[in-house]
């Protein structure tokens, strides 16, 4: 046991555990990406079921899809969620007024 301890180059006392820093002290380390993205998640699925608009529907699918991508397992997951769950709605809402397929908008 000492003979491994004479081997090891490392210097116990210059050790440090990493700590994060917090955002707190600096509020520009916190991404307001999925944030952003839930809202506009939330508006084009309100488009999407509202005006039965299909491609409303998508942007909303893919804008949960990327705040759920970028947001932190310290956040609030249900608010998460009830976008996911919204945009799902809208684009199964949509579908199932009008099955044929999405029309390009322009």
């Amino acid at each position: 046991m000492s003979f491994n301890n004479m081997a090891d180059p490392r210097r116990q006392n210059k050790i440090l555990r990493y700590k994060a820093p917090s955002t707190e002290t600096n509020p520009t380390l916190e991404d307001p990406t999925p944030d952003y993205m839930n809202l506009l998640g939330m508006i084009f699925s309100m488009c999407g079921l509202m005006l039965k608009l299909k491609w409303c529907a998508w942007i909303a699918v893919y804008c949960s899809f990327i705040s759920f991508a970028n947001s932190r397992s310290s956040e609030d997951t249900k608010q998460m969620m009830s976008s996911f769950m919204l945009s799902i709605s809208a684009v199964v809402m949509s579908y199932l007024q009008n099955p044929q397929p999405m029309s390009p908008p322009w």
